[in-house]
């Protein structure tokens, strides 16, 4: 078993400097650099209050729903980091570029990677014409975790797991309360 762990961590090590190779192009960095932020607290619980309190109807029923979700995923994120204390790839691995003032949090899950996908799960199961922007750009933040050397692949499928999952569970209690809403 413990050869299965250390054959998966040296995948995982590979797919993260070959990820974070290109960390010298500008481009790049200003796009993943931007673009990280829409799984961060401030973009998440900033957009999802403002369609709170400035919608009404089936959209804030949905952007409750994300709420919850939000509130919900972390809970286990908060727990894992604690009982997983994983060290970031630009810690523990060589030749791992990032950026200035990285997180010194431990890795495991990504809480980027979780807040943005439950934070668009319920949008994409009421609105599903959204799936073909909303799941790429959910995407393209667990990637740019892994490209800032901030997070290693596992770490951002679990966060994507977590956050799809309470998305899901999320909008299966908004939905049960509210179910005329969403006719």
């Amino acid at each position: 078993m413990d050869k299965l762990f250390a054959h998966f961590y040296t995948l995982e090590s590979q797919l993260c400097r070959f990820i974070n190779q290109y960390f010298s192009q500008r481009h790049l960095n200003l796009f993943f650099s931007a673009i990280t932020h829409l799984g961060g607290s401030i973009v998440t619980i900033s957009s999802l209050m403002l369609l709170i309190l400035f919608t009404s109807g089936s959209l804030q029923l949905t952007a409750i729903a994300s709420a919850v979700s939000l509130t919900l995923s972390h809970i286990p994120v908060i727990f894992s980091k604690k009982l997983f204390p994983r060290k970031r790839p630009y810690i523990s691995l060589p030749h791992i570029y990032v950026s200035k003032n990285p997180l010194k949090d431990h890795s495991f899950p990504s809480g980027h990677t979780t807040a943005i996908f439950s934070i668009i799960t319920p949008f994409v199961l009421i609105y599903p014409t959204l799936t073909v922007i909303l799941l790429p750009i959910a995407f393209v933040v667990g990637l740019s975790r892994i490209y800032l050397g901030l997070h290693y692949p596992s770490d951002v499928i679990v966060g994507c797991m977590l956050g799809s999952s309470t998305g899901m569970l999320s909008f299966a209690i908004i939905e049960t309360y509210f179910p005329s809403v969403f006719i």
